[in-house]
């Protein structure tokens, strides 16, 4: 069966005016599908950090069009771009931005807590089981700076999970770790894609974590040159 379309663009493009005028993306046209785990590669300069920004909602200053879940969203004003970021969109950067003094269990919760559907019991609860299922329950009421670098970023990837957002997108996302915990992040994004059909859309610049991800889009210079690279 035909999976369907998570997000979509068509033609966006966008410019950085200091020192001067120039396009840091040209036309760039995809989509990614549900249960996949896409990465974005290309070499530094190539703009595909400020084009995950723009699929994430957080910049808004670009041509063309952006559609997440069927809903055309460029151009939509920045309280509904925040709602949809914290109810379909869960991040994961190179630094995990927990709260060091917070518990691993109350850095988990923010995102949930402030998307307001559940209760706090209940949102504790789901932090649980997100914890569980990433192998790091007995960790919930440790501080967040007590943890290793790689224990940290598993909890952010668990604090990105909570609201069971559309899309995981990952800036660098096993950047800061050594190899050993990139392979743990990469199995747990990978298990992610197969046993709860999420999405992922990650830039790298990992070959190794790129080669092993479903599908890679290379940039160069703002375009598109590869929609689905095939590694040597």
């Amino acid at each position: 069966m035909e999976k369907k379309v998570v997000l979509k663009t068509e033609n966006v493009g966008k410019y950085f005016y200091d020192p001067v005028k120039f396009k840091v993306l040209d036309e760039i046209s995809f989509d990614a599908k549900e249960g996949e785990f896409l990465t974005l590669v290309g070499k530094s300069g190539c703009g595909k950090s400020t084009l995950l920004y723009v699929l994430s909602t957080m910049d808004t200053d670009y041509e063309g069009r952006l559609f997440i879940a069927d809903e055309k969203l460029s151009g939509s004003k920045p309280d509904h771009l925040a709602k949809v970021r914290n109810e379909k969109i869960g991040f994961v950067f190179q630094f995990h931005y927990l709260l060091p003094e917070f518990t691993c269990l109350k850095n988990i919760m923010i995102p949930a807590l402030k998307l307001g559907k559940y209760s706090r019991e209940e949102i504790e609860h789901r932090a649980y089981q997100k914890l569980e299922m990433l192998d790091l329950k007995e960790l919930a009421l440790k501080p967040a700076s007590k943890l290793s670098g790689g224990q940290q970023q598993r909890v952010a990837i668990a604090r990105a999970l909570i609201n069971d957002p559309l899309i995981i997108m990952g800036d660098e996302p096993t950047g800061n770790l050594d190899s050993k915990n990139t392979n743990i992040v990469f199995d747990i994004f990978k298990e992610l894609t197969r046993s709860q059909n999420q999405t992922i859309i990650a830039v790298t610049h990992d070959t190794d974590f790129a080669k092993a991800s479903d599908r890679t889009i290379e940039l160069m210079d703002g375009k598109i040159i590869d929609l689905d690279k095939k590694w040597d």
